[in-house]
């Protein structure tokens, strides 16, 4: 690494890290602020606060904004350099841009593999135990008892509990159906089943089971206790409030492997996280790239200006990120793995378009994408019809 990247890499890593403190600091001010009333309420100790909420909110609050923070660092430090007239002197020496760019590049690279890390297995692990703290100490969620439980366990096999005692792992008024077609063929009734833990079975209770055949019904009846093996265990009735995010990568594939052996629906919001975990570390380069694209030019405006407008283009690529990731792949009008994919292939032909016209000044493209050519065309055609009225009115006079 020459002098030139070693500062520009070093300058644009503290600014980095710089941005993340204030932000952080800000942030943590505002939520301890906002849930301070529910800690009075649900009486948890400081120390749990500390050490099981805010311990694991901070890595997740860094990676959840990490691409929108590196964006402000490149257009900060950039824009700082182009007012002091340091990149008018380094590309004066025959330095191209991208030459200029390889320690951003190197930077943005280092950041996305470390959010790629944190995203697919620390984050999973710490959202784990924030969650829980969530769910107990400031949602104030009851999650030891469920009621009126469905899930899908083969496909065209459902189980049903009215009640479910998660610290007992009892369930109530319990059946187990298979249908084919539209058409209900056996169903199991029992009024309790439990989970053997030291088996990993569970045990029903005296049950009934009615097979039907057309418009005839038949009855077993089974008094005495029987363990069974059924593809669904305790964990499976936890609460699933933010379930994906507390997943790595490896449970994530197994959970959908499962889900996918049952039948279940819902497939599609695991499938999309998944492929978003892919996706989500390019957007630290490509933001990058963006923030030093736009701010690499001298501005009247000032640095204040560069990082507004940035601001602006972040959040957009954000927006759009969400509502590929969440709403378009989660609703199955598209793809999981191509509606990810969409806000970075169509910002990279952006960057694409951008870097032709403020850096390698194509008029062409620069007149296509202003609609100046469009202007050209009206006249153009308003002359060639000024032509041929002329033509039909001396016509029309002979």
């Amino acid at each position: 690494m020459k002098i030139l990247d070693w500062y520009v890499f070093r300058k644009f890593v503290k600014t980095f890290f710089f941005v993340v403190l204030i932000f952080v600091l800000i942030v943590l001010i505002i939520d301890i602020v906002e849930k301070v009333e529910y800690f009075r309420k649900m009486k948890p100790t400081w120390v749990e606060i500390i050490t099981q909420f805010y311990f694991n909110y901070i890595p997740y609050l860094i990676n959840l904004v990490s691409p929108l923070l590196i964006f402000i660092a490149a257009v900060f430090v950039t824009a700082q350099m182009a007012s002091r007239t340091e990149i008018i002197a380094i590309l004066s020496a025959g330095v191209t841009f991208w030459r200029f760019f390889r320690p951003f590049l190197l930077a943005s690279t280092i950041f996305a593999v470390i959010t790629f890390i944190l995203t697919g297995w620390v984050i999973p692990n710490a959202n784990k135990v924030r969650v829980n703290f969530d769910i107990e100490h400031i949602k104030g969620k009851d999650i030891k008892a469920y009621r009126n439980l469905h899930i899908g366990i083969a496909p065209n096999v459902y189980a049903y509990m009215q009640d479910y005692q998660s610290y007992s792992q009892v369930g109530y008024r319990f059946t187990l159906e298979r249908i084919q077609g539209n058409k209900l063929v056996e169903k199991l009734e029992a009024p309790t089943i439990a989970w053997d833990s030291t088996k990993r079975k569970w045990k029903i209770d005296k049950y009934v089971l009615r097979k039907f055949k057309g418009e005839e019904e038949e009855l077993i009846f089974h008094d005495k206790p029987v363990d069974t093996t059924l593809n669904i265990n305790p964990e499976d009735f936890a609460d699933k409030h933010l379930f994906q995010e507390k997943l790595t990568f490896d449970e994530l594939d197994a959970y959908i492997a499962l889900l996918r052996q049952r039948g279940s629906e819902g497939v599609d919001l695991y499938v999309t996280e998944k492929y978003a975990r892919y996706t989500y570390p390019f957007a630290v380069i490509i933001l990058t790239f963006f923030g030093v694209l736009m701010a690499s030019r001298k501005n009247r405006r000032g640095v204040g200006a560069q990082i507004a407008t940035g601001f602006v283009l972040a959040f957009v690529y954000i927006l759009f990120y969400i509502l590929a990731t969440k709403a378009i792949a989660t609703s199955g009008t598209m793809p999981p793995l191509i509606a990810v994919w969409l806000p970075n292939t169509i910002f990279v032909l952006l960057g694409w378009i951008m870097y032709r016209i403020m850096i390698l000044n194509d008029e062409k493209l620069k007149r296509i994408v202003t609609g100046e050519f469009l202007k050209d065309w009206q006249t153009i055609f308003g002359f060639k019809t000024q032509i041929i009225s002329k033509q039909k009115i001396s016509e029309v006079s002979n």
